[in-house]
């Protein structure tokens, strides 16, 4: 039997109260809706909701991370918004990238905050939804933030999810992007690759073993030897061939 989602308290930071400067005013925007996406004139805002997708969900993406099947999904208005950042999240590059360099606590934090545009209420939510991970898969997690009525009701279907928070006094920005809280791995991932890496007195070892066998530097004497006589046959073998080919012009 599955667990149930478990309930977290809901925090109480400013970063919870409504913007200051209107509830709609980061959240909802008409350039990335797609009611008019068939339009020629709307091409270069489809451009643009494309590129801010990419960029809430990968924070760069180069040529080689894009997913143009996606993309054309979308253009033609066969998919919706929602079902394009869904695609991004369980794309391959989002599973190598994101997914497999981090825990399931961390990831938490990088999927709520891409897919919602806010930071977790506390570690109630992320150990509520690391539960999900874990007993149910990364897929099952994914369709229940995009699936649920906070999404829903913040971006719907045609809009691309972005960073909601308040306005605060003094700053002309409010919350600092997840993408920047959130690095794409955490030190615990970049000090296994180290681990993982050769290092140089490894690589000096093997160099060591693999010339065990010289003195002094100079190879054993029946390497030498068939070295030397493989060079004197090469040799006799090319001034054999440079003799007859000039034999061959003379007489020509």
């Amino acid at each position: 039997m599955a667990l149930p989602l478990l309930g977290y308290p809901l925090s109480t930071q400013n970063c919870r109260v409504s913007n200051l400067a209107g509830d709609n005013s980061t959240v909802q925007s008409p350039l990335y809706g797609t009611s008019a996406a068939g339009d020629e004139s709307t091409r270069a805002e489809m451009d643009r909701l494309i590129e801010h997708a990419y960029l809430q969900v990968f924070f760069h993406a180069m040529r080689s991370d894009r997913e143009p099947f996606l993309e054309s999904q979308l253009r033609s208005g066969n998919i919706t918004v929602r079902d394009f950042i869904r695609g991004l999240l369980l794309s391959e590059r989002f599973q190598q990238g994101y997914y497999q360099c981090n825990l399931n606590y961390r990831m938490v934090d990088q999927v709520v905050g891409r897919v919602l545009g806010r930071p977790v209420h506390s570690d109630a939510e992320q150990r509520a939804w690391s539960i999900v991970i874990g007993e149910k898969g990364f897929t099952a997690f994914v369709d229940a933030l995009l699936d649920s009525s906070e999404y829903m009701d913040s971006f719907g279907y045609d809009l691309v999810p972005q960073q909601r928070s308040r306005l605060l006094p003094g700053r002309a920005l409010g919350e600092t992007p997840i993408h920047q809280q959130f690095p794409r791995y955490g030190a615990d991932w970049r000090d296994a690759l180290q681990d993982r890496a050769p290092s140089n007195q490894a690589a000096q070892m093997q160099q060591l073993e693999t010339s065990a066998a010289w003195v002094n530097g100079q190879p054993p004497a029946f390497a030498l030897r068939i070295w030397l006589g493989l060079a004197l046959v090469g040799g006799f073998e090319l001034g054999r061939v440079v003799l007859t080919i000039a034999l061959a012009m003379a007489k020509s």
